[in-house]
């Protein structure tokens, strides 16, 4: 159900019009009984499960971090001068073996540190499971999503969970207008003569995680992407400004990819469903009435648009 269409059958109804559970149910009922093309709510357990690995997957990766963070400090106690800040688990027990302490709390930062990087070896050895079992998940859907630069097993699965979760949904056809629902599009805080942008907070932030990654992979070799990063470097914005901009391209590249994926039969929806169909984005007193007269934007075509990134 599209917030929009509960929100329109509120503004027909009487009282203070406050939204509260009860006067949201009664608009959801209104607006589902005399409605048309709405897409049902169906389970699907291929989904369901790219769910259940993509959460355990970043589980894997939030405690590798936390991992690596404890070592990185540890470390900085035991060597003089400290150590560089990434270290593999097998570069970490190599600095440990060279490490001879004579004191209880030096003897006792080289055991701690050791178990830690033993925790490491065991999570990176999961990580790597886990990401083949994903990516085999992923190539199973029939979505192109991989072929993206800086998309892995891990963001192509939550791509398609987030996005409700196979090309074509009603929400895939939302990612593009200006990068709302994704959170990348930057919103104007210009002040008089100084114009200027600032980060979004709206949006599916889980979505928006997995652009900012593909655009920060992007950066690190010479893509399109890097070049316009740079661009907008000598625009004289700044780093974060540019940023900003960049992560605004991923979705366009996101949205095509999945669209096309759908448009070209590779995958279908939910139970088999092929996107939503919905033709009316408002209630009326009859069922099965019009919005108005005046036909309201459809959803995006298929026409890809000019001046897109190419997909490196």
């Amino acid at each position: 159900m599209p917030a929009k269409l509960s929100v329109r059958a509120r503004v027909f109804a009487t009282g203070q019009g406050r939204k509260t559970d009860a006067t949201d149910a009664h608009s959801v009922a209104l607006v589902d009984t005399r409605m048309a093309g709405l897409s049902p709510v169906v389970s699907d357990e291929q989904l369901e499960v790219l769910q259940l690995l993509v959460d355990r997957r970043r589980a894997m990766g939030e405690e590798h971090t936390r991992k690596i963070s404890q070592l990185h400090r540890i470390r900085l106690e035991m060597l003089p001068g400290g150590a560089k800040t990434y270290l593999s688990a097998a570069q970490a027990k190599t600095l440990l073996t060279g490490v001879r302490p004579r004191d209880a709390v030096g003897k006792t930062r080289k055991r701690v540190a050791a178990v830690l990087v033993v925790d490491l070896e065991r999570i990176h050895a999961r990580k790597k499971a886990a990401d083949k079992e994903l990516k085999e998940l992923v190539a199973a859907t029939g979505t192109s999503l991989l072929d993206l630069h800086g998309v892995g097993p891990s963001g192509a699965a939550r791509l398609l969970v987030e996005v409700g979760a196979w090309p074509g949904s009603r929400t895939a056809t939302t990612l593009p207008p200006a990068g709302r629902p994704t959170g990348t599009a930057p919103i104007d805080a210009s002040s008089g003569d100084h114009v200027r942008h600032r980060l979004s907070r709206g949006g599916n932030r889980q979505i928006n995680r997995v652009l900012h990654i593909m655009a920060t992979v992007q950066l690190r070799t010479a893509t399109d992407g890097r070049a316009y990063f740079d661009r907008k470097k000598a625009a004289g914005k700044s780093s974060m400004e540019a940023m900003r901009c960049v992560n605004r391209r991923p979705s366009d590249l996101v949205f095509w990819a999945m669209l096309g994926d759908y448009t070209a039969g590779k995958v279908t929806g939910p139970g088999g469903h092929r996107g939503n169909v919905s033709d009316s984005s408002a209630t009326g007193s009859q069922p099965h009435t019009g919005s108005s007269d005046k036909p309201l934007p459809g959803p995006a075509t298929a026409q890809r648009r000019t001046r897109l990134p190419a997909v490196s």
